[in-house]
């Protein structure tokens, strides 16, 4: 066999014992009458010996041709490390070699393999198979795993049946772009990848599966962005004679089985928030709640009082900064200039101090009495010592400017901390979306979403105020699942599709199977999807999803590894009766 051992498990109990190992060359001491080389495996980091008293000279010379990465394996006798080294495992014994043979030799790799590299991104993506060697890539890829199988194993648990669905599918018009594949056997007809396996889910509890869950790969060709690729995995589950409180039960108990056995952490409250309170209070629907800088609304104290800014947008609004009326008048300039960024686009912000002596210093005093700004305090919640920041504007795109300003100033303040975990779910989403620019209406979440029972008859006469039976789990500020009850008759997914812009004869050539299946005892059901890669990145403390995918692409949507996407040669491209490339 190549090793007796890893590289990570030998100690001071394996003390004279003779051992196999094999591995990375990591890096190479060469003291003339002696050499240390460290070996490296997934495992962990081994030091090997070679000296003149107790190795020959062929072996010493031929261990200083060893290069960075070389493979090889090691025959020796593990002794006592004189220089011992606390900060690994291993760090209390060495290997005295007596053989060794290489594997496979090495270039010199483009970049130390090492935790603190000198690698940037780019060219680790490149090689990302070398990249893959270091320990925190090593470490991340196996947390992934970690996750994924406590996912697996409590949904099974819990009788829920892991169901492949197919990859090669029907295009659709909701939601966005596909990823098409032509059909060579089927001339200008085109295969999608799923966006999700929605249907598919669905039609598994018509046929009375019950319970279904599956990690799955799914495609979507949209632009990108730190915590988004154009292929990610999904943890899909669906369950059939079930009401949105035994879904929302369901997925707390998943939820907090992970944060428990991944993080050791107990979270006992997942406290829920309509969808119109998030947006008032915190500006988007899925709010960080691990700090407070709620939205204090201000129209009835600072409209119409000669302040012709505030008195021409439809909202005014504010949030208290803990402890910023220290803030120095340079510092708050640079606030200013931080929210008129184009990423965030405002226009301006004025500023109010919460003076300990319980006075207000404002930017706009000249319009504004103390008693006017006192009640501007009360609003948002601010105290003595706090600085009250105000934008306004339209209400949609001032909320989302104060929003990401909150976000800001809770990562500044150190409010957003990675061993704190604040799940909420996020209820009574709008149903359906209008859509200026194609004057209809566009389902918010997908269009085999419920409506809340209670307002089916609203479809037919205000169809813009209904409420779906959906449901979004938010941690930490993200996203990590959203799902829905589902429509379960042809006639109430007849009216959505109606409602959507879809004529009959439309919504049955894209969804007559679903609408048949209907008609044959569907029962009650709905279900969730989580962001798996989203879910391990939060759970990891890290920003990026890249950090926990093995081969990602950049945020041009290219694996820089492989060189993809990429040309085809122009028999193929006959083949699936598509144009030839031109030169």
């Amino acid at each position: 066999m190549f090793r007796s051992h890893t590289c990570g498990e030998l100690r001071e109990s394996h003390i004279n014992e003779s051992i196999t190992l094999a591995g990375w060359v990591q890096k190479s001491r060469d003291k003339g009458f002696m050499i240390w080389i460290d070996l490296r495996d997934r495992y962990g980091i081994t030091q090997l010996i070679f000296d003149e008293e107790r190795t020959s000279k062929k072996l010493i010379e031929k261990a200083k041709l060893l290069g960075r990465e070389f493979v090889i394996q090691v025959h020796g006798t593990v002794i006592e490390r004189a220089s011992k080294n606390p900060t690994i495992p291993t760090g209390n014994i060495e290997i005295l070699v007596s053989d060794f043979s290489i594997l496979n030799e090495s270039l010199t790799p483009p970049f130390t393999i090492e935790d603190e590299t000198d690698g940037g991104d780019d060219i680790r993506m490149k090689y990302r198979y070398l990249d893959i060697r270091r320990n925190p890539v090593r470490e991340n890829l196996v947390f992934r795993h970690q996750v994924t199988m406590a996912v697996r194993n409590y949904l099974s648990n819990k009788e829920f049946v892991e169901i492949e669905t197919p990859y090669l599918i029907k295009s659709t018009p909701e939601g966005a772009r596909d990823f098409i594949v032509p059909s060579r056997m089927n001339e200008g007809q085109f295969y999608a990848l799923p966006q999700s396996p929605q249907t598919f889910k669905q039609l598994l509890m018509v046929g009375g599966m019950d319970k279904y869950f599956q990690i799955v790969k799914c495609f979507r060709d949209e632009d990108l962005r730190a915590d988004r690729q154009p292929e990610f995995t999904q943890i899909d589950c669906e369950m059939a004679f079930v009401e949105q409180e035994d879904i929302l039960l369901t997925f707390e108990g998943l939820t907090r089985h992970l944060i428990k056995k991944i993080k050791g952490i107990e979270i006992s409250n997942f406290p829920r928030m309509t969808y119109d309170s998030a947006m008032k209070l915190y500006g988007n629907d899925k709010p960080d709640i691990r700090f407070g800088m709620e939205f204090g609304e201000l129209n009835e104290f600072a409209k119409h009082k000669d302040f012709a800014v505030f008195n021409n947008s439809e909202l005014v609004v504010g949030i208290a900064i803990p402890g910023g009326n220290n803030y120095s008048r340079k510092d708050i300039d640079k606030l200013i200039n931080w929210v008129k960024r184009p990423q965030i686009g405002a226009s301006g912000m004025v500023y109010c101090k919460c003076n300990e002596d319980g006075t207000y210093k404002s930017s706009v005093d000249k319009f504004y009495t103390q008693e006017d700004l006192s009640k501007w305090a009360e609003a948002t919640g601010a105290k003595a010592g706090d600085l009250i920041c105000i934008l306004s504007g339209e209400t949609n795109k001032v909320r989302a400017q104060l929003s990401a300003l909150r976000m800001e100033m809770g990562e500044r303040l150190g409010l957003r901390k990675n061993d704190e975990f604040a799940p909420l779910w996020v209820v009574d989403f709008p149903l359906l979306e209008w859509d200026e620019e194609t004057e209809r209406f566009h389902a918010m979440h997908h269009p085999f979403t419920s409506p809340k029972p209670e307002q089916i008859e609203l479809l037919k006469t205000a169809p813009g105020s209904v409420k779906a039976n959906a449901y979004d789990l938010v941690l930490n500020g993200n996203e990590i699942g959203g799902g829905s009850i589902r429509i379960h008759d042809k006639e109430t997914q007849a009216m959505m599709f109606e409602y959507l812009g879809f004529t009959p004869e439309e919504a049955k050539a894209q969804f007559g199977f679903l609408m048949d299946a209907f008609q044959y005892g569907a029962p009650p059901h709905g279900g969730i999807a989580f962001g798996l890669d989203r879910l391990v990145s939060i759970l990891g403390g890290q920003e990026t999803i890249r950090d926990f995918i093995a081969f990602p692409k950049n945020n041009s949507g290219r694996d820089v590894m492989i060189n993809a996407p990429s040309y085809i040669d122009d028999q193929q491209l006959k083949d699936l009766n598509l144009r030839l490339n031109e030169k």
